[in-house]
């Protein structure tokens, strides 16, 4: 899912975080947009999971996937603060390796994410599983946007994937799904019906 350039080299990322999971046990990775409702990659468990610190916010620029250099379209980023529901995989440790490589060419293609190693709380007790966060000081993050630029983005950004309108509708109705409630997604999509 290459958007543009990268902004850093994501080979070393990748080294870093397979040396942190060590390869040992299953590899656990947190899901709170599009791994959701396309993972990609085979697992043999999927948990709803809570993060404290962080949440997810429709505040990440996309110019390819779902939007274009001229018209950016958004994607989700876990921003510190708050908390985040979303969902845990388990993928068993001898398909760790292989999994971590296929999401770094999806989530890490332009290293726009700062993946960290998150304490994940479900109902079978917490887990330390993977999640790709958004600094606020990267250029991919938007910053504060106007409720008529969210109208704007959702009637006009498409990507090669789709527009950022299906986007966000697909990740709601797969929240919902799993009864995650998401109060801002649902206000966000509301402003259209305004």
């Amino acid at each position: 899912m290459s958007e543009l350039k990268p902004l850093r080299d994501p080979a070393p990322m990748l080294d870093q975080v397979l040396h942190e999971w060590g390869g040992h046990e299953d590899l656990w990775v947190f899901g709170y947009g599009s791994l959701i409702w396309r993972p990609d990659f085979d697992f043999a468990e999927r948990r709803p999971a809570k993060v404290h610190g962080w949440h997810r916010a429709l505040k990440m620029w996309s110019r390819i996937n779902r939007g274009t250099p001229e018209r950016p379209g958004l994607v989700f980023g876990m921003l510190s603060g708050g908390c985040c529901q979303g969902m845990v995989f388990r993928i068993p440790k001898q398909a760790g390796r292989g999994t971590l490589a296929q999401l770094w060419s999806r989530e890490m293609a332009t290293a726009v994410y700062d993946p960290k190693w998150l304490t994940c709380h479900t109902t079978h007790g917490p887990v330390k599983a993977l999640a790709f966060t958004l600094s606020r000081k990267s250029p991919s993050h938007t910053g504060t946007l106007s409720e008529d630029e969210y109208r704007r983005i959702f009637s006009q950004a498409t990507g090669i994937y789709g527009t950022t309108l299906e986007y966000a509708h697909r990740t709601l109705e797969e929240l919902r799904r799993h009864n995650i409630r998401d109060r801002h997604l649902e206000r966000l999509l509301r402003l259209l019906e305004q």
